[in-house]
């Protein structure tokens, strides 16, 4: 049954519109402030920006009161700027934190407030650096609307947009219209849009999706499916070797160890080549023996199946030849200029933020020379000094392409650099110690794989990751023999994942291994030399 917002004669409808940059948050607050005093209405909104794209959204608010309430005081309205806790009567997030921000806010009410929110993410800076997934749970926001909220609807809107090609704006304002909360019919919001004069028949198309949408919304919505289904299994591959690769892992490899593999051929093939590929197949076939002798087809092949996935991560760590690989990639300018809705006719220029630290220079040189300017403490003086600084590289540009691009291409001589020999290293002394580990506590082995998924990223965030791996590592070797082992290691890598600080894994390992921590004196890696 459609709900419309209760209108008391002097009291103005409130509004507040949560959008970040470039959703048009703008644009759908006026077109609103336009359809009412076209309608007869006094009309007013205000905007609270936020900080940046995602440690922020701006707050547009809007109070609409018609004519006959003004006359009838005898007198203009005044209207407020600023949004009050518990007097709001629709919220609009184009985005679904948005909407709990939008709540924690205190701005939607059970009594008054109707919440159209678009349940697709944008993540914030915090989600994207976590250590381990720091991703919220977007059922936890839904099930707070519904409790929270008079009247809540929720939809993906910006895919709708993007099937109109056009911005989430227009699909909001169909959204609102569909769900007739507001006193308008739906040809005065049309009309708004014509108006405008901009994208006039894209953004029609999006508000038709939202309009509907909204106008056929369920009394309740089904939680959002966050499972991630495994990889498919192609039947053929792209290329005779890659073939060879793919016939392979269907022979040699359990059914349900496949379809991880078969990501990894794909990841380490896109990070180096098709021989770089096979040198982790052959590394699988090796664990997948151990496997198999110590009893895993029991465990579902947990070994098996967490080395898959981890070893082909260890084996494409982020550098500075993959990071200068992924920023020149057409695919990424596309991502981009459809991310910020340019049009074919419109030039697009990307401005990359680059800080270059002295361990990771060393890392990409020949392993020789890295080392020994690793050592130079003079060397190390001056690069800090004079080279390692912010700089801003405008990847659009010929000189700032083409100085990204010669970095990308010098992956054909990744194998030599002083990087890929630290890494190399650190993966053999990391399956070693499982191997090692599988003879005598399989559930351990596993949980010792596991912990690689703590090294991601490059420059600090590598650094404090695999500060934490190690001390992981040490705690692996003195488990070993207890009954509850595995247990306890996977609590520890879950505390170690709770923060970047690593209080969480401070407080667990206090008192539970013997002795005082000291790291394991193993390969040192680019990034824990000694300033």
């Amino acid at each position: 049954m459609t709900k419309r917002i209760t209108f008391h004669p002097g009291t103005p409808i409130r509004i507040a519109i949560l959008a970040m940059g470039g959703q048009g948050g703008g644009v759908l607050a006026d077109w609103i402030v336009e359809m009412a005093e076209r309608a007869g209405w006094w009309a007013q909104t205000s905007s609270v920006p936020g900080v940046a794209q995602r440690t922020g959204a701006t707050v547009y608010y809007l109070e609409l009161l018609p004519e006959s309430a003004a006359h009838a005081a005898g007198r203009p309205p005044v209207l407020a700027m600023m949004p009050t806790p518990g007097d709001v009567d629709l919220v609009v997030a184009a985005e679904l934190m948005e909407a709990g921000r939008a709540m924690q806010r205190g701005l939607v009410t059970p009594e008054r407030t109707t919440l159209i929110t678009s349940t697709h993410r944008s993540y914030a800076v915090a989600e994207k650096s976590a250590p381990g997934n720091g991703i919220a749970d977007p059922n936890k926001v839904i099930d707070a609307g519904r409790a929270a909220a008079k009247r809540l609807l929720c939809f993906d809107l910006q895919q709708m947009a993007e099937r109109a090609g056009s911005v989430i704006s227009a699909s909001l304002f169909g959204a609102i219209a569909g769900a007739k909360v507001l006193p308008f019919a739906r040809e005065m919001f049309e009309e708004t849009i014509r108006d405008g004069g901009v994208g006039v028949e894209a953004s029609l198309r999006a508000f038709a999706l939202g309009f509907e949408a909204a106008a056929q919304a369920p009394a309740d919505f089904a939680p959002i499916d966050t499972s991630r289904p495994p990889p498919e299994v192609p039947e053929r591959a792209a290329s005779p070797h890659a073939q060879a690769l793919l016939d392979a892992v269907k022979r040699d490899f359990p059914a349900g160890t496949q379809p991880m593999l078969v990501a990894g051929l794909r990841r380490l093939i896109d990070f180096q080549d098709i021989a770089y590929a096979a040198e982790y197949l052959r590394t699988l076939q090796t664990l997948r023996e151990l496997d198999e002798r110590s009893g895993g087809g029991a465990h579902d092949w947990a070994l098996t199946r967490a080395a898959a996935r981890y070893v082909a991560v260890a084996m494409s760590y982020d550098d500075v030849i993959r990071v200068a690989d992924l920023k020149t990639r057409g695919s990424r300018f596309a991502r981009v200029r459809d991310e910020v809705g340019a049009k074919p006719d419109q030039l697009l220029y990307t401005t990359e933020f680059m800080h270059p630290r002295f361990e990771e220079i060393c890392g990409v040189l020949p392993a020789g020379l890295g080392r020994r300017l690793e050592r130079s403490k003079a060397f190390g003086d001056f690069f800090r000094r004079h080279v390692e600084k912010g700089r801003r590289v405008r990847s659009g540009t010929l000189t700032g392409f083409l100085a990204l691009y010669c970095a990308a291409g010098m992956r054909q001589f990744r194998r030599g650099t002083l990087r890929h020999q630290v890494e190399t290293a650190h993966l053999r002394d990391w399956l070693a110690r499982a191997t090692r580990i599988a003879a005598a506590d399989y559930a351990l082995a596993v949980e010792v794989l596991e912990c690689r998924r703590l090294i991601k990223g490059y420059s600090g965030t590598h650094d404090r990751g695999d500060k934490r791996f190690a001390r992981l590592m040490e705690a692996a070797d003195q488990l070993l023999g207890r009954a509850d082992a595995a247990a306890t290691l996977h609590r520890l890598r879950d505390a170690a994942l709770a923060d970047e600080e690593g209080h969480a894994l401070d407080a667990q390992l206090a008192g539970l291994l013997r002795g005082p921590f000291t790291p394991p004196q193993e390969t040192r890696r680019p990034g824990h030399v000694a300033a």
